[in-house]
C-alpha cells in the first residue's frame, strides 16, 4: 500500500547563451576561512603567524614566504598570467615546465595542487608519490585523457577542468575555416607566394543561401550556428539531446543524422569522441552526402575515418575539407594534409590570447576554490557521498544508471529530451531518502554515452542544465522495508522507437528493482517484466500466442547468441505481450531482421546496456 508521496523538482533554467557561473559545493575541510582568497595584509596578522610558528626575528622568513606557507601549487605547463596571478594571491606557485616523469614524482609529495595541460601525464605513480598530500589536479582545458581518474579518486584527489573558456575561440575558428575553404584562401595564398597569379583556378563558392549542417549542437555548435546565420546560411543541426526550444531560438532546425548529412552543402563537426561517434564519418556516411559537399572539423579527429575521407575527396563526393584536428597529432606523412583540396591547421581551435587567458583563470578559480573547501561544478570525479549513504545505496547505483541508459535508447526523433521524471518507491519517510547519487547516475546513463563529459554526483545537475533538461523527482512511501523498493524513469515530450514503452501519460516509462543484488527491469510502459539488466536487451511486442519464446530463442540460437534471461509480460491473455530477452552478445543485423519478420511480432528494439 502506498501511504504518501512527495514531489520535488530540481530546477534547471532554460539554456542561456551566457555561461553561468558554476555552483560551488563544500568538499575539503580547511583551516582557512572560506573568504581567504587574498593574502593577509596587516602586520598584526603576520606577527600572530610568526608567533604561532615560534619564529625568531633573525631567522624569520620575509613577508611573502609567511603568506604563502599555507599552500603549494605546482604548474607543470605554461599558464596565462591572469591565472598565475590569481594562484599567487592564494598560494606559493612553483612553475616548473618540461618535467620528466621521475622529476614530477619527486616534486609532487610537497604539493597540494597540480595544474597541467595535455602534455603532462598524471598517472597512478604520480598519486602514489604524492603520499596523500595532493588534493587537486587541474586540467587547463577540456580533455582529461592524460589524468588517471580512477587513481585520483582512489587517492582522494579531486580533478577539475576548464570546459567553457575556449567556446568562442573554437566557434570562431570553425567559421574561419569555413570561409577560408569556400574561397580557397590558403591555396591562393600559397600560389601567390610561389609567384603565380591564378584567378581562374581559385574560383570559390558563396556561403549565402547554402545549407550548413552542424553535427553536435552543444556550446561550440550553437555559437557556430549563430555566426553562420549571420552569413545568410540556412542552418540545420543533429544532436539527439539538444533541446528543440534552444534550436528554435537561434533559428536552427533539428533533424536526423541522415537528413543532416544528405541535405547539407557544408557540414561542421562539433561532436565529442565517444565509442558511438568514433569514425562515424566513414565510407557509408560519405555515400549519403551530396556530391561536392564541404566538411569542417574542429572537434576531434577520431570522429572521421581519415582513409574514407581521402577516398571521398579523390572521388569528388567531398569537394573540400578544412581540418583542425586529426586522429594522430601531429599527423605523420599524412596524405590527407597534403591533399590539394584540404585546408589544415595544427589544432588551433582554442588558440587565441583571450581563450588561453580565460582557460587559465577558469582553472585557477577551480583549483583555489577546491583548496579552500569548495568544489567547482567542473569537477570530473569524486562524488560527495557520505560512506554510510554510499554503502546503503550501492546496490541501486547500477540500477539507476542502467535505467537511464535504457530509457534514452527508446527515444526517437530529433525533438531532443527536455524533461525527465524519476519516481522512487521507498520504505522510509521521503525526507530521509538521499537521492542525489541515484539522480546523478540516472543523468549519467542518459547523457554520458554521447558526451565526452564524465558525469558524477558533483556535476550531474550542472551538465543536465547545460543540456536543457528539467529533472523532477517524486518520493513515494511503500511498505517495502528498504531504502529503495523501485526506481521509475519517465521521459516526456518525445517520440519512442518502441511504442509499447509509452505509458498512459504519453511518457516513455521504465521501472526497475534490485533482486539478489542485481539490477532487474520490472516494467516497460504498462507491461510487467522481470529480466536482469546485464549485457544487452531485446524488447519485442507480440501477439500473445504459444511458441513465441521458442521461435525467437531458436533464431538467436542459430546465430550462437546466448540468452541469459527471458521474461514475458502481458495485460490480457491472448492479446498483446512484451517479451524481454537478455543476451550476452550483440546480434548482427540479419539476426535482428529475422526476429522482426516473425509474423506475430509487431515491433521490437535492441538495447545495448
Amino acid at each position: 500500500m502506498i501511504a504518501s508521496s512527495r514531489l520535488t523538482t530540481t530546477t534547471l533554467p532554460p539554456y542561456t547563451t551566457l555561461t553561468p557561473k558554476p555552483p560551488r559545493f563544500r568538499f575539503f575541510s580547511s583551516p582557512l576561512p572560506l573568504k581567504c582568497r587574498k593574502p593577509l595584509t596587516t602586520i598584526t596578522s603576520v606577527l600572530k603567524i610568526a608567533d604561532s610558528l615560534n619564529l625568531s626575528s633573525p631567522a624569520a622568513p620575509d613577508l611573502n614566504s609567511l603568506l604563502n606557507l599555507k599552500r603549494t601549487i605546482l604548474v607543470s605547463e605554461k599558464l596565462g598570467d591572469a591565472g598565475l596571478d590569481l594562484l599567487r594571491s592564494f598560494a606559493n606557485v612553483d612553475c616548473c615546465y618540461n618535467l620528466s616523469p621521475e622529476d614530477l614524482c619527486s616534486k609532487i609529495s610537497s604539493c597540494d595542487a597540480l595544474i597541467v595541460r595535455s602534455g603532462t601525464k598524471v598517472n597512478r605513480q604520480v598519486f602514489e608519490a604524492a603520499k596523500g598530500r595532493l588534493k587537486v589536479v587541474g586540467r587547463a582545458g577540456v580533455g582529461i585523457d592524460n589524468v588517471d581518474l580512477q587513481a585520483a579518486t582512489e587517492f582522494g584527489c579531486l580533478v577539475v577542468n576548464a570546459p567553457t573558456a575556449n567556446t568562442i575561440a573554437a566557434a570562431e575558428h570553425g567559421i574561419a575555416l569555413l570561409a577560408a575553404m569556400a574561397r580557397n584562401i590558403a591555396q591562393a595564398d600559397a600560389s601567390m607566394k610561389a609567384g603565380k597569379w591564378q584567378r581562374n583556378k581559385y574560383v570559390g563558392v558563396s556561403m549565402v543561401g547554402k545549407t550548413l549542417a552542424i553535427m553536435g549542437f552543444g556550446k561550440v555548435g550553437s555559437e557556430v550556428a549563430r555566426r553562420a546565420k549571420g552569413l545568410g546560411m540556412h542552418v540545420v543541426a543533429h544532436d539527439p539531446y539538444a533541446p528543440a526550444d534552444r534550436a528554435r531560438a537561434i533559428g536552427v532546425e533539428l533533424v536526423s543524422f541522415d537528413q543532416a548529412v544528405s541535405t547539407a552543402d557544408f557540414i561542421s563537426l562539433h561532436m565529442p569522441l565517444t565509442p558511438a561517434t568514433s569514425k562515424v564519418f566513414n565510407d557509408a556516411t560519405f555515400a549519403k552526402m551530396k556530391k561536392g559537399v564541404r566538411i569542417i572539423n574542429v572537434a576531434r579527429g577520431g570522429v572521421i575515418d581519415e582513409d574514407a575521407l581521402l577516398r571521398a575527396l579523390d572521388s569528388g563526393i567531398v569537394a573540400q575539407a578544412a581540418l583542425d584536428v586529426f586522429c594522430e597529432e601531429p599527423p605523420k606523412d599524412s596524405k590527407l594534409v597534403l591533399h590539394e583540396n584540404v585546408t589544415a591547421t595544427p589544432h588551433l581551435g582554442a588558440s587565441t590570447k583571450e581563450a588561453q587567458e580565460g582557460v587559465a583563470v577558469e582553472i585557477a578559480e577551480a583549483v583555489v576554490g577546491a583548496l579552500q573547501g569548495e568544489l567547482s561544478a567542473t569537477a570530473v570525479n569524486a562524488p560527495m557521498v557520505p560512506p554510510e549513504v554510499l554503502s546503503e545505496l550501492a546496490p541501486y547505483v547500477t540500477l539507476a544508471e542502467k535505467l537511464g541508459r535504457l530509457a534514452v535508447q527508446l527515444v526517437s526523433g530529433g525533438s531532443g529530451i527536455q524533461s525527465v521524471k524519476v519516481v522512487y518507491r521507498s520504505g522510509r519517510d521521503p525526507d530521509d531518502l538521499d537521492t542525489r547519487l541515484l539522480r546523478a547516475m540516472i543523468i549519467k546513463g542518459i547523457i554520458e554515452p554521447i558526451s565526452d563529459t564524465i558525469i558524477n554526483l558533483v556535476n550531474a545537475d550542472f551538465i543536465a542544465k547545460q543540456k536543457g533538461l528539467v529533472i523532477s523527482e517524486e518520493r513515494v512511501f511503500a511498505n517495502s522495508g528498504g531504502p529503495v523498493d523501485s526506481i521509475q524513469v519517465r521521459i516526456g515530450h518525445v517520440k519512442s522507437k518502441f511504442q509499447s514503452a509509452v505509458s498512459e501519460n504519453e511518457e516513455i516509462s521504465v521501472e526497475g528493482k534490485v533482486k539478489y543484488g542485481k539490477p532487474h527491469l520490472s516494467r516497460v510502459g504498462g507491461f510487467e517484466v522481470d529480466v536482469s539488466l546485464e549485457g544487452n536487451l531485446i524488447l519485442c511486442r507480440q501477439v500473445d500466442q504459444p511458441g513465441m519464446i521458442g521461435k525467437v530463442g531458436g533464431i538467436l540460437g542459430e546465430k550462437n547468441v546466448n540468452v541469459s534471461f527471458m521474461s514475458v509480460g502481458r495485460n490480457v491473455r491472448r492479446k498483446k505481450a512484451i517479451m524481454a530477452i537478455g543476451v550476452d552478445e550483440e546480434p548482427d543485423k540479419d539476426t535482428l531482421d529475422k526476429i522482426g519478420h516473425v509474423p506475430a511480432i509487431e515491433e521490437f528494439v535492441f538495447l545495448n546496456l
